[in-house]
């Protein structure tokens, strides 16, 4: 088997490098964004799979250009390439490079919801299935032909947590499974329905707002359901803008706050970040938190 060569930034993209690299897949590699300043004190910290990678004796490139280790690649060939959720899209030019291209783990059953934020789209959506794709890594995006799929029905109570942990859990397991047949030759790819595909958007701070005036009371519950972290929900209440982390559906009112949605049902307000950042519980705010 080829060595392999491993892109990935993303908290989850861990779970998949963790995978193989347990199941003995020899990974020569990873290739990870540079390290970014984040929380409140803006620390320089490091993505999680750079961290695995230097305490397992893993090479580790950071390119802010793809094409600066173009060299570096090639000299390492013959190599296999994965990626999970790397940030970037990756040019036919590195692709290229390896041999069969790179396969990649996307969490959605394509060509439905190609894009940045499929698992969030899924929840939003109320869609009743989601699942993973292992495919072939495309110039366009998540639009290269598919070598296997994993369906995970859905309940329509998950959480964006809940379900990127599901989802790469199974999606690392399926690739385990799938790898050395893709790269031996013999599990072949199938090309993508265009027709059929649907698309996800970036996540922005814009999609947080919950509307009741326009949205049903499912719509909202799913909205507080698929943004959790990022870009959270927000609602303005009693003149008040809370952020929402957890609600319930009912038909009729059940607390002060419960908000009557375009249907005429209600979303309650369950859990919550009062204006001060402060997590709480409803009843907790209700019993006279004034911020």
């Amino acid at each position: 088997m080829p060595p392999i060569i491993f892109f990935g930034t993303e908290a989850y993209s861990l779970i998949t490098l963790k995978a193989l690299y347990e199941a003995g897949f020899p990974i020569r590699a990873v290739i990870t964004k540079p390290d970014m300043r984040s929380g409140r004190g803006h620390k320089l910290t490091e993505p999680p799979v750079k961290t695995f990678a230097r305490q397992h004796g893993i090479l580790v490139w950071q390119p802010n250009k793809l094409r600066d280790i173009i060299p570096d690649i090639t000299a390492l060939q013959p190599v296999a390439g994965v990626l999970v959720a790397y940030g970037k899209i990756i040019p036919q030019s590195i692709i290229d490079l390896f041999t069969p291209g790179i396969i990649n783990l996307h969490p959605s059953l394509l060509p439905k919801w190609r894009g940045p934020s499929p698992i969030e789209a899924a929840i939003a959506h109320r869609d009743s299935e989601t699942g993973i794709s292992i495919m072939q890594l495309d110039a366009q995006m998540d639009a290269g032909p598919i070598y296997t799929q994993h369906r995970h029905p859905l309940t329509g109570t998950e959480t964006k947590p809940q379900l990127y942990d599901e989802l790469f859990a199974a999606g690392s397991d399926l690739l385990v499974r799938t790898l050395p047949g893709i790269l031996a030759g013999t599990l072949q790819p199938t090309p993508q329905n265009d027709a059929d595909a649907t698309y996800c958007q970036l996540l922005s701070k814009g999609m947080s707002l919950i509307d009741p005036a326009t949205m049903t009371a499912a719509v909202a519950d799913a909205h507080v359901r698929a943004y959790l972290g990022f870009p959270r929900s927000r609602l303005r209440i009693h003149d008040r803008e809370l952020i929402i982390t957890k609600t319930h559906v009912s038909e009729a009112p059940e607390s002060p706050l419960s908000v009557k949605c375009c249907d005429g049902r209600y979303v309650t307000i369950l859990e919550l970040i009062a204006p001060s950042g402060k997590k709480m519980t409803a009843e907790a705010f209700l019993r006279g938190y004034q911020g």
